[in-house]
């Protein structure tokens, strides 16, 4: 085994000898794949990894992805549908909840003015039974009451009669005849 050594005289400053540029990739430098030499297998690698990639996209990845996609938009398809259809329903059983709603109310403002109108009948009838009697009760008041004006109106010329004495005799200090003080109230009651 050989080493090389460097010696001060041959100087730092310079690029080395031969065997080590050599060693270093020879005297061209920069990269392999700009080199012309390396093109044609750079360019086969390219082909069959472009083809296998192709191949593997094409046949598995994209009828993969295109099946998740169909599927997703069918179960999205199907749910919308499915609420549509649930809407529907749902519309219809609040229409026809609405319109036993409507019946019932109508049913209820039906009871509720033959219920009036039997409350105002009985109420009538009530009403004029109760007026026969009160009429009944004003007849007999009013036959009293002409009993009693009667009474108190024969009463009344006894008392006239009584009070026109007294006077006479507290006037003139005599006692007055009752014939005279009867013709005396008759004179003035015509």
């Amino acid at each position: 085994m050989a080493v090389e050594t460097h010696t001060p005289a041959a100087g730092h400053g310079e690029a080395g000898t031969t065997a080590e540029v050599a060693a270093h990739g020879g005297g061209e430098g920069g990269l392999p794949q700009f080199q012309f030499q390396y093109w044609g297998g750079q360019i086969v690698w390219l082909l069959l990894i472009f083809a296998v990639l192709y191949t593997l996209i094409a046949k598995v990845f994209t009828p993969r992805l295109r099946n998740i996609l169909d599927t997703r938009a069918k179960t999205i398809a199907d749910a919308v549908e499915q609420a549509r259809t649930v809407q529907a329903e749902a519309e219809a059983q609040a229409k026809a909840a609405q319109a036993e709603v409507d019946e019932a109310r109508a049913q209820a403002r039906q009871l509720a003015a033959e219920a009036k109108a039997k409350a105002a009948a009985e109420l009538a009838k009530s009403q004029a039974a109760e007026d026969e009697r009160l009429k009944g009760q004003m007849a007999e008041a009013e036959a009293r009451i002409r009993e009693l004006r009667d009474a108190a109106m024969a009463n009344v010329e006894a008392i006239a009669a009584d009070t026109a004495q007294a006077i006479v005799e507290k006037l003139t200090g005599e006692k007055a005849n009752a014939a005279d003080i009867s013709a005396a109230l008759a004179k003035g009651a015509a």
